[in-house]
């Protein structure tokens, strides 16, 4: 079995029966014995950053939706840990959170990007052994990120893509439809 850590991919068996995730792909964002805590990078939002945080000027910072979790919660992921305080590595050269005042700057004074930083409201979550359970139920494949896939603004095709790219035997669900018994 593959090891549970932060910065890895979790990818979604499609026949997984929990809504919150079919397609979907988590970057795990934290991990200990007691917890996994992750975020969803393939459920875009109509909605953007400044329509729902006080003091953003008017931007295209998408938010997706990071998982059922606390949904009126902000996180976020960047490439930019030198320039957001209380950053936290978890990846190579990938952050998560940190002082949302410096966020809040660099989008003022326009030293921050979309291809820097990415928004979710809300996250996904685990308690002790759940997550290790769902793997070895085969709800789960865990695959290595990179910051590119992270950071990159997506829908549902990202799953595809990736599931493409894994062994032959999973290129077959990119053509399953969410309910298997209309087809």
């Amino acid at each position: 079995m593959q090891i549970i850590e932060k910065g890895k991919l979790l990818i979604s068996d499609p026949s997984m029966l929990d809504d919150n995730f079919f397609k979907s792909v988590v970057l795990i964002t934290h991990h200990n014995i007691n917890e996994t805590i992750g975020l969803v990078l393939n459920n875009p939002s109509k909605i953007s950053l400044f329509e729902i945080i006080n003091d953003i000027p008017e931007s295209d910072f998408p938010v997706y939706i990071g998982g059922p979790v606390a949904k009126n919660s902000i996180h976020f992921i960047h490439r930019i840990g030198d320039k957001i305080e209380g950053s936290r590595k978890i990846g190579n050269g990938l952050y998560f959170g940190g002082e949302f005042d410096n966020v809040k700057e660099l989008i003022k004074e326009n030293k921050i990007s979309k291809k820097d930083i990415r928004f979710f409201a809300g996250y996904s979550g685990w308690e002790d052994n759940q997550l290790k359970n769902e793997i070895k139920e085969q709800s789960w494949i865990l695959k290595d990120s990179n910051t590119k896939i992270c950071l990159e603004y997506t829908d549902s095709n990202l799953w595809s893509r990736i599931i493409k790219s894994l062994d032959q035997k999973y290129a077959i669900w990119t053509n399953m439809p969410a309910d298997p018994s209309l087809n």
